[in-house]
């Protein structure tokens, strides 16, 4: 239960503190982006099967590659592009977490 909670609680309220505390003036706007943040989980679609619960999406999935979390960290280096690099890597954040609870990962 505690890993359900934390894990969505970053996918979905997370967001909404990093809008409203720090992107004051776009609340909205910015909470709507970084929710969309999750957007990235397309990339489960191509894995069989598609959900494991005992998988760790990083660097696993094309999209939670090493890879792909540099190129989010560039994002946030880019004024127009850096709430949605925030976005990729708040929901990368959830999703190591995550990883924390399936055994073997990260020993």
């Amino acid at each position: 239960m505690l890993r359900f909670f934390l894990h969505y609680g970053i996918h979905f309220i997370v967001p909404l503190g990093i809008a409203y505390f720090f992107f004051k003036e776009q609340r909205l706007k910015a909470a709507l982006i970084l929710l969309a943040g999750i957007v990235i989980d397309i990339d489960h679609s191509i894995a069989t099967p598609v959900f494991d619960p005992m998988r760790c999406s990083i660097d696993f999935h094309p999209l939670h590659t090493y890879w792909a979390i540099g190129v989010y960290l560039i994002l946030t280096a880019v004024k127009k592009t850096r709430i949605w690099g925030i976005a990729f890597l708040v929901h990368i954040l959830a999703d190591t977490v995550d990883c924390l609870f399936i055994p073997g990962n990260f020993d």
